[in-house]
């Protein structure tokens, strides 16, 4: 399961992990459009807003245990990137918020 989620993808909500054991690697996407890699370990908590591209690998331990947090009725469809998931309302917004912040 893990091999799917390192397929570059997006969510129309937004993505809360709360890391409970192990250690993995999420990659995003900075404003240049370059990976940006972020170790997760034990404890930690990351959220991806919604429209944002990511991916996820685990780290050489290959074990990680993490809890989804959802805000409301819970989005899990992962949109790879594409064509479609370019004209997604939810990346819109993150653009726009992307390009007001820089």
């Amino acid at each position: 399961m893990i091999k799917s989620f390192f397929e570059e993808h997006l969510h129309s909500d937004e993505e809360i992990r709360l890391i409970l054991e192990g250690s993995g690697y999420f990659d995003v996407r900075d404003t240049d459009d370059r990976w940006v890699r972020v170790l997760v370990e034990r404890g930690d908590l990351l959220v991806l807003p919604a429209g944002s591209y990511h991916r996820f690998t685990c780290c050489s331990k290959n074990y990680i245990k993490a809890c989804r947090l959802f805000c409301g009725e819970p989005v899990w469809k992962p949109y790879p990137r594409g064509e479609e998931s370019d004209k997604m309302t939810a990346r819109a917004e993150y653009l726009k918020q992307m390009t007001a912040a820089a």
